[in-house]
C-alpha cells in the first residue's frame, strides 16, 4: 500500500524557517502501527493523520517517530494549511477532534491558521536547581529572572523555564538526563524562553526540547507556545487580554514566528489561540505493508 504524505513547514516567517510536519489525508483505515511506520519514514518531529468524524469536521491524530501524542500545534497548522491549499476547505471556522478534546481552527482568507487550544492546567512547579543541570546552566543563572519554573498544559504538559536575555543560546541539553526527568514527572519536555526588548515586535525568543518523544530540539512548537502565553499572562503581563508573538528555532538556523493570544476574566482564562502561516514543501510516497494491527 502506497500512502502519499504532504510535507509542510509550519509557523514559517515570509516562507522561510518554520517546523516541518507530515500530513496524511483520508487516514480512516490506517492502523496505529501503520501510522507510526509512516511517521518514522517521514522522519519529522510529528506527522498528522486526518480522518472523518461523525460529529465534527475531522478527527486528527498525531505521531512522533516513536509514539502517538495527544496533540501537536504545528502539525494541526499543517493539516488545515494543506486542506486549504488543496481546495478542500475554504476560509472559515472548523472543528477537529483530538485526544485533548474538540478544538476549533480558523482559516483566514490569506491562509493564516489560528487554532484554539485546551484551557490551561497548572500542574506544579520546580526549583531552579531541579532544571539547571539539565539545561547546562547554573542555578544562579536561572534565578536571575525571578520567575518561577511552572508545568503548564494547553494540550501537552511542558516545563516553562525563563532565562535572562542572552542566556537562551547558552543552553546545552543533557538529553538522556532530561528524558529520564520528563518520564519521571510525566511531562513532554522543556520550553525555555527569554523576553525580548520592549521595542521589538517579538515578545520572546524560545527553545523547545523534548528528547523523551524523539525531539532533541524543535524549531516551532504550537502547544508549548499556548502554555507560554498562559504563563506570561499569569506572571508577567497580568491583564485580561494579551497578544504575543514568539520566535523559535534561531539556535537551529530555522527561525519561526508564532502568534498567541490569551483571553481571561474574573474566573480565569477562557480562550487560548495560537496561529501562524505555513508553506508547502512537497509530497512523499511511503510504501507500507498491508494488514498491520493496532
Amino acid at each position: 500500500m502506497t500512502i502519499t504524505a504532504f510535507l509542510v513547514n509550519s509557523f514559517s516567517a515570509n516562507n522561510t524557517g518554520g517546523n516541518p510536519a507530515g500530513v496524511v489525508l483520508n487516514a480512516d483505515k490506517l492502523t496505529n502501527v501503520e501510522k507510526l511506520t509512516i511517521a518514522k519514514e517521514i522522519g519529522f518531529s510529528e506527522t498528522a493523520f486526518v480522518a472523518q468524524d461523525h460529529e465534527v469536521d475531522f478527527a486528527v491524530s498525531f505521531f512522533t517517530t516513536t509514539e502517538e501524542v495527544d496533540f501537536c500545534g504545528h502539525a494541526t497548522l499543517a493539516v488545515f494549511a494543506t486542506l486549504f491549499e488543496q481546495g478542500l476547505l475554504n476560509s472559515g471556522y472548523y472543528t477537529q477532534r483530538t485526544k485533548t478534546g474538540l478544538l476549533g481552527v480558523t482559516i483566514a482568507a490569506d491562509g493564516q491558521i489560528t487554532m484554539e487550544q485546551a484551557l490551561p492546567k497548572y500542574l506544579g512547579n520546580f526549583a531552579y536547581d531541579d532544571l539547571a543541570g539539565l539545561l547546562g546552566l547554573d542555578e544562579t543563572t536561572l534565578a536571575k529572572t525571578g520567575l518561577p519554573i511552572d508545568v503548564i498544559t494547553t494540550g501537552l504538559p511542558d516545563i516553562i523555564v525563563a532565562v535572562s536575555n542572552g542566556d537562551l543560546d547558552k543552553i546545552t541539553i543533557d538529553e538522556e538526563a532530561l528524558s529520564e526527568f520528563c518520564q519521571k514527572h510525566n511531562v513532554i519536555g522543556v520550553h525555555a524562553f527569554e523576553l525580548c526588548e520592549e521595542q521589538s515586535e517579538l515578545t520572546a525568543s524560545c527553545r523547545n526540547f523534548a528528547p523523551l518523544v524523539g525531539i532533541p530540539e524543535e524549531s516551532a512548537t504550537g502547544s508549548a507556545s499556548g502554555a507560554l502565553a498562559c504563563y506570561l499572562s499569569k506572571h508577567v503581563f497580568v491583564q485580561q487580554e494579551n497578544h504575543f508573538k514568539f520566535e523559535q528555532g534561531r539556535a537551529m538556523g530555522c527561525s519561526s514566528h508564532i502568534s498567541a493570544s490569551v483571553y481571561s476574566d474574573e474566573q480565569g482564562v477562557y480562550k487560548v489561540l495560537v496561529g501562524g502561516y505555513a508553506n508547502h514543501l512537497g509530497t512523499q510516497d511511503i510504501v507500507i505493508p498491508i494488514g498491520n494491527n493496532t
